[in-house]
């Protein structure tokens, strides 16, 4: 490995990367009178939580529903920094301080610098400028309520690269002293920030002091070294050899950083990622703690801000509304109906891992719920041989709206449906996945679908106006085709016939057996109550790929099953209409329940 940084320096070009390292303006401590032979490094962090870097595959309206961690990762990083005396940056996101605001006002209450990485961690690139200065404002505004000091600082999410230097020009606008945004990498050194060393840039809207993350040429290729994931992906030795090497040759200092939730080995994992982007946050969580205090013990850290020699500014003064704006004039209104109730049936087999996310997402649920709809939850726990009865009780145990029914064996989807169906109070029955894989917030659209007349709304994907987002092909390919050939053996054509999505008349539940378990069941609820003349409504809706845990569908052993069950449907189906044309009803007698409901399918 060369180093980058030369030891002398010259004039800085406006272009970034293009000057030398240029030290601080007079006054500044770490440059002028740091102790000989032991350099002052910066050392950062971003607050953010482990599910805000997945856009892919989570939809940020969707962030409030899983566990928050940061936390965990957080009070360990702040307890090591008190037990070695040193002081750090921390790029919060907006949106963990305006949900967090005691975590980040401790931060600033132990003496750390906290500055911005945006409101809603949006790439550059998805943003305009006049955008761009607006989720700054947000989340500066945020910050700074909660911390009451001057946000100094900017670390844009996923980096700048040449194409974004536009940003710096905002930043230097709106009056930011410094951007943290580059990290050199391989051949394409992000705007030429070659050197990865700070520099003052003059920007045509104003100069703005540019803080790279360290990195180290290898050939002709740039590996940003100073960032976290290096620290934990290479041999401890060598990092260190690294940074030994920089604190002797180097007059800038190395630029570090790290994620809090890389404190956090216990956090959860989403399982949807790509394996290499799993590795990537994932490896050698359990070593993070330990690695930062070994650097801690070895070496001298301090802030951005106290790097420079800015001393903590209170917020810029905000304008404020006239007097009377904003007032409102009460109107009359007519008294509501009273609520509907429904009873919300949840089946669940060894979720331990997706509680959590369970209930933060029922807590949404019923606020949007609230006022038309009265709201009872009916877990059903299908055999679970992992912590799921713990896990229910410590999450909703204390709830008079919840209640949790056990299965001593796994009896399957469609069964746990009908089991929680029938302890249900209410005549409205909605049914949803564990895993949350579609938004139960739709039920606010579902719901009025069970008009009269109507027996079961289902939740279709494959709808004109439905959508998937990130299921793997082969799963859309086996699904879609299972749909196509359930269509040639019922009456109603519907497009899916898979999701237990779907809300139900308690009435036309009641008498359904079942002669299939696993997921198949779903299927077969929908083809018994298809063949029995009930009225099905489709609703368009969006299947999203599953992001905690592991689905428990065997892949071969289902579609057998649903060969299986579709030639059996297609026997009653048949059987049934030769027995109608046999005995013809009497006029004016009573109709008897169908057989389709409740009669074993035809031996094969």
């Amino acid at each position: 490995m060369s180093d980058i940084a030369p030891r002398t320096s010259s004039p800085p070009d406006a272009r970034v990367g293009v000057g030398a390292y240029v030290p601080p303006a007079p006054g500044a401590p770490p440059a002028g009178t740091r102790p000989a032979g032991r350099a002052t490094h910066l050392l950062t962090f971003a607050l953010e939580e482990y599910f805000n870097n997945f856009d892919r595959l989570i939809d940020r309206a969707h962030w409030s529903r899983f566990e928050r961690r940061v936390e965990h990762g957080t009070t360990r990083v702040l307890d090591l920094l008190d037990a070695h005396r040193q002081r750090a940056t921390f790029f919060c996101v907006g949106w963990v301080a305006e949900h967090l605001p005691d975590l980040v006002g401790e931060i600033a209450r132990r003496g750390h610098e906290v500055a911005s990485k945006g409101y809603a961690q949006q790439p550059l690139a998805a943003l305009t400028p006049g955008a761009f200065r607006d989720d700054l404002a947000r989340a500066r505004d945020v910050i700074e309520r909660v911390t009451g000091t001057r946000v100094l600082g900017y670390r844009a999410p996923g980096w700048l690269g040449p194409e974004d230097l536009w940003a710096l020009d905002v930043l230097a606008a709106e009056s930011y002293a410094y951007d943290s945004s580059l990290k050199p990498f391989l051949r394409h050194p992000h705007g030429g920030a070659a050197a990865g060393v700070p520099r003052r840039l003059e920007r045509p809207a104003g100069a703005i002091w540019e803080l790279p993350v360290s990195a180290v040429r290898v050939g002709a290729w740039h590996l940003p070294v100073g960032a976290g994931n290096y620290s934990r992906q290479l041999p401890r030795w060598l990092m260190r050899r690294v940074l030994h090497r920089w604190d002797r040759t180097h007059q800038a200092p190395f630029v570090m950083y790290f994620h809090a939730w890389e404190f956090d080995a216990a956090q959860p994992q989403i399982s949807a990622a790509p394996w290499l982007d799993r590795m990537r946050f994932y490896r050698n969580l359990d070593k993070t703690p330990d690695i930062l205090a070994d650097y801690l013990a070895r070496f001298r850290f301090t802030g951005a801000a106290e790097y420079l020699g800015i001393s903590p500014l209170p917020p810029a003064p905000q304008a404020t509304p006239a007097p009377g704006a904003g007032a409102t004039v009460a109107l009359a209104h007519p008294a509501p109906a009273p609520p509907v109730g429904v009873s919300l049936v949840v089946p669940c087999y060894n979720e331990e891992r997706t509680l959590a996310y369970l209930a933060n997402t029922l807590d949404s649920v019923r606020a949007s719920l609230a006022g038309r709809y009265a709201l009872e939850v009916v877990f059903v726990d299908d055999g679970s041989t992992d912590e799921t009865a713990a896990a229910l009780a410590r999450h909703f145990g204390a709830r008079a709206d919840c209640r949790v029914v056990r299965h001593a064996v796994n009896r399957g989807v469609g069964q746990a449906i009908l089991t929680g169906a029938a302890r249900a109070r209410y005549d409205v029955v909605a049914s949803i996945d564990c895993d949350c894989t579609y938004d139960p917030h739709e039920l606010v659209r579902m719901l009025p679908l069970l008009t009269d007349g109507v027996d079961v709304v289902t939740g279709s994907p494959y709808h004109p106006d439905g959508g998937v987002r990130n299921v793997p092909r082969w799963r859309l390919g086996l699904s879609r085709s299972a749909s196509a050939c359930y269509r040639r053996v019922l009456r109603q054509q519907l497009r899916t016939y898979t999701s237990c999505f779907r809300v139900y008349r308690r009435t036309a539940l009641e008498g359904l057996t079942l002669a299939h378990g696993g997921f198949l069941g779903v299927a077969e609820t929908l083809g018994r109550l298809d063949l029995a003349g009930a009225r099905i409504v489709e609703f368009p809706t969006t299947l999203h790929v599953r992001v905690l845990g592991r689905s428990k569908m065997k892949v071969v052993r289902t579609v057998g099953g649903h060969v299986v069950l579709l030639a059996q449907l297609a026997a009653l189906r048949a059987r049934d209409a030769l027995a109608a044309r046999r005995t013809a009803p009497r006029r004016g007698a009573p109709a008897a329940p169908s057989p389709a409901l409740t009669r074993d399918f035809p031996s094969r």
